[in-house]
């Protein structure tokens, strides 16, 4: 005859599992349901100049919260891009802390994570250099490029 309080062990041993299983189960819904989460108002980017190379290309994102109303003076986070994909090497994203100058003609852009030097870029567009590897005498349209009559 079997042992009564062997079966109560291996009872409360399974349901045990089962409790840890369905814990888990529902976390994993919960986490991913939380990551599937569209990113708020404040995390939509727009492109804010975009600029060509030997080969490469440039852009710029910005907080769409200060697409038409960055103030002389002001410095934001945004995004830089240097889009080396004709060479194999992908599309990068990194952080940059955008300035547009008090006199509000020219934002200059800081590599802060790269440690490199800022570029000065004219709002109205020119001739700049970023990276001294592969974004050498880039042709950049101005500043708000995404509507070319800005400002007209």
């Amino acid at each position: 005859m079997p042992n009564p309080m062997r079966r109560t062990i291996a009872l409360t041993r399974k349901r045990g599992l089962m409790t840890r299983g369905l814990v888990a189960a529902i976390l994993a819904c919960v986490a991913t349901a939380a990551a599937a989460k569209p990113p708020g108002a404040e995390a939509v980017m727009i492109r804010m100049i975009a600029c060509d190379g030997e080969g490469v290309r440039m852009e710029l994102y910005l907080p769409l919260s200060v697409d038409r109303h960055m103030r002389g003076g002001q410095s934001v986070i945004g995004y830089y891009a240097l889009d080396l994909t004709d060479v194999n090497k992908g599309k990068p994203l990194e952080p940059v802390r955008v300035t547009l100058s008090t006199d509000e003609k020219t934002v200059t852009v800081d590599q802060y994570l790269r440690g490199l030097p800022p570029t000065r870029i004219p709002v109205a567009g020119g001739t700049v250099d970023f990276d001294q590897r592969f974004a050498k005498h880039a042709k950049c349209g101005p500043f708000q490029s995404q509507d070319p009559n800005f400002g007209n």
